[in-house]
């Protein structure tokens, strides 16, 4: 169960030596809300005190003092997320940066990612980032149908991302990526591939796509309830995947994670190290850090937050310490989605057994000593782990 603890309490954190080490930045703001997101985002109405330069300057005073527990290992990603971390500019995220510099040594070769949105993203904001030395760039795309951003609430043209895609390619960016939703009540098979080929036809090296889930507390949420739309069907999502992935695989893009496609080299690797069982400083509102065996949670409010910081006290909201159960629970779940798959080492007997029924089951295939999940598995990867884990 979770410790939930004063303000500001952590117990001594040691970084794990070998393990990759990376800092995520939340944003929290958005220009609106999107009806199907659950995310800690808050528009201008919502934010009675903070605005960008109060938090930017709240969150330098995060970093400080992370970097004082931390004593100082060396990173080897970045990734700035939200939110629409856009919405700061490329001057902000530029400031934000040398804010990470200052308190933290930069790998040599470290990634350094941030979100953006379309509307909000524009040639200058990728020189500028560019320039200040981030290397990848996130967008989210969605779809390129007008009905199913209507129903997502994007606010962006249905052309705007691929544009966008296109100025961050010729402004230096490497690494580019656009996200997908695909199961939007209303979408047919045509606007998705329609999504995807405009993704792969902008020279985009990376794509994740990801199935819409109605969340509750959500805008989508209440109006699935009151029958103005479908909610999600999971073989109409499992048919869509499938579309993805045959039409990414055709281009050249290999599945690495389960949502996750890229042409060689161009993988996140910052979410890479999530997936392996890194360890992260989760820095801003409601961000998320993990080192050793514990985990712990910001304060969501950004008022809170820079309150909290003001007075020299970590915006910690709660901590828990996972024990060994726990860790492995989440390796399984974890390494089980990924394209190299789980090392037959780190289960059980029992849990072997169990697996080879999956086997026989057409849903995990051996390579070596790895499992790896087959199409019909990746199809079902929830319930597999349930069946490893028993």
């Amino acid at each position: 169960m979770p410790l939930r603890e004063a303000p500001g309490d952590l117990p001594a954190l040691q970084p794990s030596p070998g393990r990759p080490f990376g800092l995520y930045v939340h944003v929290p703001f958005c220009f609106i809300r999107c009806g199907y997101c659950d995310f800690n985002t808050y528009t201008p109405a919502e934010l009675g005190g903070v605005n960008p330069d109060a938090w930017l300057q709240a969150l330098g005073t995060e970093l400080e003092l992370a970097a004082a527990r931390l004593g100082g290992p060396s990173v080897s990603t970045v990734f700035v997320g939200g939110g629409t971390p856009s919405l700061l500019g490329g001057e902000r995220l530029a400031r934000l940066l040398g804010m990470v510099r200052d308190h933290f040594v930069l790998a040599p070769d470290a990634e350094i990612t941030t979100e953006a949105n379309p509307e909000s993203a524009w040639p200058d904001f990728f020189s500028a980032t560019r320039t200040a030395g981030y290397t990848r760039v996130s967008l989210g795309m969605q779809s390129v149908s007008p009905r199913v951003l209507g129903v997502l609430d994007r606010i962006h043209t249905p052309n705007r991302s691929a544009a966008a895609a296109r100025e961050a390619l010729a402004e230096g960016f490497e690494h580019v990526s656009l996200d997908l939703i695909y199961g939007t009540p209303g979408e047919s098979d045509d606007d998705l591939l329609r999504s995807v080929d405009t993704a792969v036809d902008t020279g985009v090296d990376h794509v994740s796509a990801y199935a819409l889930v109605v969340e509750e507390g959500t805008a989508l949420a209440r109006r699935v309830r009151r029958g103005e739309l479908a909610a999600p069907d999971d073989d109409v999502l499992a048919h869509r995947y499938e579309l993805v992935d045959a039409r990414l695989s055709d281009a050249g893009m290999s599945w690495y994670e389960v949502s996750n496609w890229s042409r060689p080299g161009g993988e996140c690797r910052h979410n890479v190290g999530y997936w392996n069982g890194g360890q992260w400083w989760g820095a801003g509102p409601g961000a998320h850090g993990y080192v050793g065996a514990t985990r712990w949670w910001n304060v969501k409010h950004p008022n809170a937050y820079a309150e909290l910081l003001a007075g020299g006290t970590l915006p910690v909201s709660g901590f828990e310490q996972l024990d060994s159960d726990a860790l492995h629970t989440e390796e399984v779940l974890l390494k089980t989605r990924l394209r190299q798959g789980l090392p037959l080492d780190r289960l059980g007997d029992a849990e072997r057994q169990r697996a080879q029924t999956a086997v026989a089951d057409g849903l995990l295939v051996s390579e070596g000593e790895r499992l790896v999940l087959t199409p019909r598995g990746r199809l079902l990867a929830d319930g597999v782990v349930r069946t490893l884990l028993g």
